[in-house]
């Protein structure tokens, strides 16, 4: 089996430990565990044996996840190892050769090249700047035929931070319907709204639906690598067994911790540091993106720690990443790594004096070019 370089990945990879700012994620600024957790709490976890765990996640962490979920039983709950394993484990046991996928662009694009490893014929359809990045739906019927298997969507979406509409999303899963093919959502920005109002989850608007989540971007806890697939409990139980090839079961002490997160007044206190860290610090980028009159054009994103901005430049969007990391010590997210060059990915999470610094270090590089 090929598999394609996974750009974006591989360039964070390589690069954001090294800069002095990394300004190419897409949550906010990770919390500590003194910020997580009462003292009691913390002083639990000296308890955790660190053995191995349930391998589809214990029962309480699944409970927890399943609360989240309307009519959810902790059956239908697989833990994983982060949200990129949880895709990776679905595409492996869904997709063969030459199934029909539909694949949203722009995207976080390891479904993507799962997809096309794992020997899918894969259709994208777009989200559109023009619409306040929703996707045309007219097109989208062009594309789906009785073949058509899957339908894959990130919703809020990376990177632009737009949010499916009702009405779209009621679209999307009429197609979906009238042909008998699944939707997987990435739901891993839910929660991570500017407006405090959460995005409401594809669960439970059609059977064939696979939701898929995660601790990662709007908790602030990436290095916990806990994430989930929610699914009928027939698709969950068939997919498991894969898990067994992989990461074998969550970490002990993960697995403690997203139960201690997720429980309900802790996980709404999580989530409001988030929407308070975005609600501070996208001001201070909007108004950096904006006194660069003409240069930038940009959508406010409605979710997620990222915007992703337009530049009027005549340069290729990896060559400027590449010369703001070589010269500036600055990481930013290029276009092309979602195939659309002339963008921008600016991850505005971080802690607000930092990402001023940041951003007036690319504003030196923006003015030798311009």
């Amino acid at each position: 089996m090929n598999i394609d370089i996974f750009k974006m990945e591989r360039m964070q990879s390589l690069w954001e430990n090294v800069v002095d700012y990394n300004l190419s994620e897409s949550g906010v600024h990770p919390l500590n565990l003194k910020e997580l957790l009462t003292p009691a709490e913390l002083d639990s976890l000296a308890e955790v044996e660190i053995g191995y765990t349930q391998t589809n996640g214990t029962a309480g962490l699944r409970e927890r996840i399943a609360s989240l979920y309307p009519g959810v039983g902790i059956e239908q709950i697989l833990t994983t190892a982060g949200s990129s394993e949880a895709n990776f484990l679905l595409m492996w046991s869904l997709i063969e050769p030459g199934d029909e996928v539909l694949f949203e662009l722009p995207n976080y694009m390891q479904m993507g090249g799962l997809l096309r490893a794992f020997g899918a014929k894969v259709k994208s359809f777009y989200l559109r700047e023009s619409l306040d990045w929703q996707p045309d739906l007219d097109e989208m019927k062009k594309l789906v035929t009785a073949k058509t298997k899957l339908i894959v969507l990130t919703n809020p979406n990376n990177p632009t931070g737009s949010v499916l509409d009702p009405e779209v999303m009621k679209g999307i899963v009429d197609l979906a319907a009238g042909v008998g093919a699944w939707i997987l959502a990435d739901e891993v920005y839910q929660g991570a709204e500017l407006s405090g109002v959460q995005t409401p989850s594809f669960w439970g608007a059609w059977e064939k639906t696979l939701v898929v989540n995660g601790l990662s971007k709007a908790y602030g806890l990436p290095g916990l690598r806990i994430g989930w697939i929610v699914g009928p409990e027939e698709v969950v139980k068939k997919t498991w067994p894969y898990h067994d090839y992989t990461t074998i079961s969550p970490s002990a002490l993960s697995d403690r911790l997203a139960t201690l997160t997720l429980a309900p007044t802790t996980r709404e206190r999580v989530l409001q540091r988030t929407r308070g860290i975005l609600n501070a610090n996208f001001p201070v980028l909007e108004t950096w993106l904006k006194d660069h009159e003409g240069l930038f054009s940009f959508r406010p994103p409605r979710a997620g720690a990222i915007c992703f901005a337009r530049y009027d430049l005549k340069v290729n969007s990896t060559e400027l990443v590449e010369r703001l990391i070589r010269e500036k010590s600055v990481l930013l997210v290029p276009g092309d790594h979602f195939e659309m060059d002339g963008y921008l990915r600016f991850g505005y999470g971080p802690e607000r004096g930092y990402l001023l610094r940041a951003l007036g270090r690319v504003e030196e590089i923006l003015k030798k070019i311009g």
